[in-house]
Order: structure tokens, then sequence, then C-alpha cells
């Protein structure tokens, strides 16, 4: 059981430090509150599911082409900067720390989520070299039953976290003045930028270099 507590861990320290998907976590439940906040976090651990599965069933040729990688690239620096620019112009709709009770925003983060993680080629750098390197060494002691079960304790580690920056967010949203949310959601949309930005001129050396 200590060993599954140690994937919990690596789940948390995969989801913990400050990328797009925190951002857009952050800039959801300032706007929308604690569900829409979660749901990008959930939904950006769904990508990475995406990703551990084919690891898993031996598709590691196919995410690490350099064809693929380019593409996400490109795709990621479309998303982040088209989710940044967007939640700048609208953070001056700020003005109320009442939830907004709207389904669409729930799915809309959802989507937000899912695609900015599935287009950062840096989650797959992750998974095929952390989680892959894991595959192999515990695949070779233990049962299949194992590999399983310590992938899920990846997995609750992250909802574990996004948990925690959903709770933050929405908490937050309901202290702070709407002036200083709006700030806030402004930061997160350059953070978002900046991440596209990043990924745009990774795209560029792939193609022109």
């Amino acid at each position: 059981m200590s060993i599954f507590f140690t994937y919990v861990l690596l789940g948390i320290s995969l989801a913990a430090p400050i990328g797009p998907v925190n951002a857009a976590q952050l800039d959801n439940g300032i706007r929308y509150g604690f569900k829409s906040s979660w749901l990008t976090g959930f939904s950006a651990m769904m990508a990475d599911a995406v990703y551990m599965l084919m690891i898993y069933l031996g598709l590691s040729q196919l995410v690490d082409t350099p064809l693929l990688k380019t593409f996400l690239w490109a795709f990621g620096f479309f998303i982040l900067c088209y989710t940044g620019v967007e939640t700048i112009l609208k953070a001056g709709s700020i003005t109320s720390p009442d939830y907004i009770r709207d389904g669409t925003n729930k799915s809309k983060a959802f989507r937000t989520g899912f695609f900015i993680a599935i287009s950062n080629p840096l989650n797959i750098m992750f998974w095929l070299g952390i989680y892959g390197s894991i595959l192999a060494k515990t695949a070779s002691t233990q049962e299949g039953a194992h590999v399983i079960l310590y992938s899920m304790g990846i997995f609750v580690g992250i909802i574990l976290w996004d948990t925690v920056v959903a709770g933050a967010a929405a908490g937050s949203r309901r202290a702070l003045q709407p002036s200083v949310l709006r700030i806030v959601s402004i930061l997160s949309g350059f953070v978002l930028i900046g991440f596209g930005i990043y990924f745009g001129y990774q795209a560029a050396m792939a193609l022109f270099l």
C-alpha cells in the first residue's frame, strides 16, 4: 500500500507545477465556481489517460513521432493563445461573486482542459519518459493488476490536486473583490498566451530547422 501512495504523490507532482491547465483552472474557478474549475482539471486528466493508454498498449512510437509533436505544438499554440486572449477580453465581465449557473460554461470548461492537455507535447515527454520507465520496471517485477493499480494511484494524485486548485479558485472568488479577481483573470490570460507563444516557437523550430 505504501507503494500506491508513492504513485499518488507522483500524480500530485505531475499536476502541481504551474502550467496552462492550472492557469485555465484558476480562471474558470474565478468566473464560474468550483465545478467548472474542477472539470477543467478532470478533462485534462482524461487527456493524460489517452497518452497513458497508448503507452500501455505499446503505441509509444506513434506518440513520439516528430510529425505528431509538431502538429501538437502548433495546435497548442492556437488553443492557448485563443483561450488567453478570450480570458483577457472577458476579464471585465467579472462583477459579482455569485456563481454563474450555466451548463454551457461547464461543457466549455471540460473542452478547454482536454484540448490544452492533449495538445501539450510536454505531456508526451512525461508519459514516455517517466511513466514509460515505470511501466517497464513494474511490468517486469509485478503482475498486470499491480500496473493498473499504480496507474490509478497517479490519477488519484491528479484528482486530489485538481480539487485543491478548484477549491482555492472558487474560494478566492467569494473572498476577493471583483477588481482583484479581474487582475488575476488577466494574469491567467497572459500565462496562457505565454505558454502558447512557447508552443508556437517549438512548432516553428520543428518545421524550419
